[in-house]
């Protein structure tokens, strides 16, 4: 019998691991960590240009623009040379890719300068605080998605 249970339970880690359904049992209502919804969001095939999504103006330095997935969240920032993202935190992972320009970190105790071509990778719940050194185009994705810049309450950086 206990041999037969822990098959199950294998099984139902494997499932949850490779992101399959499982057969027993009631489905999640919970479509971010945290974040309850009454329309799960979908995944689906889509092409986004960029030059199809507005870019939201945060403040006189700061804008951006996101292309939100079912788990996965990606977002390009436009950086003014001078602009201060105040430190904050998330409980998101955050991947930050440099396309142009430069960003300096201080995270963890440490400061930390990010150019062109180069990628910061983040963990969840770490504080964090950026300056662009220069004007700084930035790629970040974040899993899940933020739900707080999705329903515009992310006051720190407005």
């Amino acid at each position: 019998m206990k041999r037969t249970k822990a098959k199950k339970v294998a099984r139902k880690k494997s499932a949850a691991n490779t992101g399959k359904k499982r057969t027993t049992g009631t489905p999640s209502k919970v479509a971010l960590k945290g974040t309850v919804s009454k329309a799960k969001r979908k995944a689906e095939l889509r092409h986004v240009p960029w030059s199809a999504v507005s870019v939201e103006a945060l403040n006189p330095l700061l804008g951006r623009h996101f292309v939100v997935g079912q788990n996965i969240m990606l977002a390009r920032v436009l950086l003014k040379k001078g602009c201060i993202v105040p430190e904050h935190s998330h409980p998101n992972e955050q991947l930050t890719f440099i396309a142009e320009g430069a960003l300096k970190f201080w995270i963890d105790g440490r400061e930390i300068v990010v150019g062109a071509g180069e990628v910061l990778t983040i963990p969840p719940n770490m504080p964090h605080k950026a300056e662009a050194l220069e004007d700084t185009v930035d790629f970040d994705v974040f899993n899940p998605p933020r739900a707080d810049w999705m329903s515009g309450t992310d006051s720190y950086l407005r």
